[in-house]
């Protein structure tokens, strides 16, 4: 890069890759950081429900996963713990699917292709001075803690588990989910085309479970998983190591600032996770992260051609922006795991009846899939 970068994106996930390739199309010159890995890398069992809206964003930027590794979701079931159940069915509407399900490591893979062919886009071992520094290193950025910046944490009595599982029965490209009466919720992600058998568990749990769950052997470990979805795909059988991380709602007080004069004085932003954590009980964690990533990059694409990209102006935008729609989805996520964490009657018979009338009132319905697709 023959002139300095406008940016400095620390964090070479998926959304900063996804961030440097947004303002790459329009001519900013980016410094992506991306230090060199150390040692083997671990079998990542992830897999992220991708919304309408951000599988749009990635296919225009050329990143998204071939058939085999994003699975379109046509319908999703959700029941729960006395016979309430809500159906949505892609048909109904009017879409190719409700969501995508996607291979994280394929995602990943392409994005960094994408990136080898963005002249605008520099990798980089270390942070280099920039206008703008964008920090997208997660949930336990150093960045963000050195700022001092405070990330105000709600943490679950919850961990959650995620495997890969081959199932006896295709999965036919639903998308299920289970609330029990202890809280837990379990979903079960469809992989591999329409007509595949693998799918991706993600099971929460309550923490004290969590450690019994990852030490069984795997047939017992597979059984539960078939008690708990009422046997929906058949017999099931591992397919990759299990994994667990403790659940939390989390927001950073300050989503923009300045950097101290030491580290060149420039403005920085958060985005992703770094800025905020949902619980993933409904799958929005990196749509509200790929979010954030576009609505910084029109911020600064709209603005006026003196104003540099570091304007505070225009980082307050972006925070004003961002923050009310990270709200909303943070205040659904946590009232719909509140609302299953109490067992005491008469709530879960109400709750039971509220989704089998949800169930009834299809504008209603519509409304809210829409919302969840990012079509809103």
């Amino acid at each position: 890069m023959a002139l300095p970068p406008e940016v400095c994106i620390r964090g070479a996930g998926i959304v900063g890759h996804a961030l440097a390739l947004l303002l790459a199309r329009e001519r900013v010159r980016v410094a992506l950081v991306a230090p060199p890995r150390e040692g083997p890398r671990p079998e990542d069992v992830r897999a992220y429900a991708l919304n309408a809206r951000s599988q749009r964003l990635l296919e225009s930027l050329r990143a998204w996963p071939d058939a085999t590794h994003a699975t379109a979701v046509r319908e999703m079931l959700v029941h729960g713990d006395d016979g309430g159940r809500v159906h949505f069915d892609a048909g109904q509407q009017a879409v190719e699917a409700l969501a995508w399900i996607v291979d994280v490591p394929a995602l990943e893979a392409r994005l960094a292709e994408a990136v080898r062919y963005a002249p605008q886009v520099e990798v980089v071992p270390a942070p280099v001075k920039a206008a703008l520094t964008v920090v997208c290193e997660g949930k336990a950025s150093s960045t963000r803690e050195a700022l001092g910046v405070a990330y105000e944490v709600t943490r679950y009595a919850q961990q959650a588990i995620a495997a890969r599982l081959q199932a006896e029965v295709p999965h036919g490209g639903v998308a299920r989910q289970w609330f029990n009466s202890q809280g837990e919720v379990l979903a079960l992600l469809p992989l591999g085309g329409e007509q595949g058998h693998e799918v991706a568990l993600v099971w929460s749990v309550d923490q004290l479970r969590a450690p019994e769950l990852i030490a069984q052997d795997d047939t017992l470990f597979c059984e539960g998983v078939r008690s708990a979805c009422g046997d929906a795909l058949g017999g099931l059988r591992l397919s990759s190591p299990r994994v667990a991380w403790p659940l939390q709602r989390a927001t950073a007080q300050r989503w923009v600032g300045r950097l101290p004069a030491e580290e060149g004085g420039g403005a920085w932003a958060l985005a992703g996770d770094a800025a905020h954590t949902v619980h993933p009980l409904a799958g929005q964690g990196l749509n509200l992260g790929l979010a954030d990533a576009q609505e910084l990059a029109r911020v600064l694409k709209e603005r006026d051609y003196w104003r540099s990209a570091g304007d505070a102006r225009l980082l307050r935008r972006y925070e004003r922006a961002r923050r009310a729609d990270v709200l909303a989805m943070g205040l659904a996520t946590d009232g719909l795991q509140q609302l299953f964490a109490h067992t005491a009657q008469p709530l879960p018979q109400l709750r039971n009846w509220g989704m089998r009338g949800f169930d009834q009132l299809p504008l209603v319905k519509n409304w809210v899939a829409r919302q969840a697709m990012g079509l809103a």
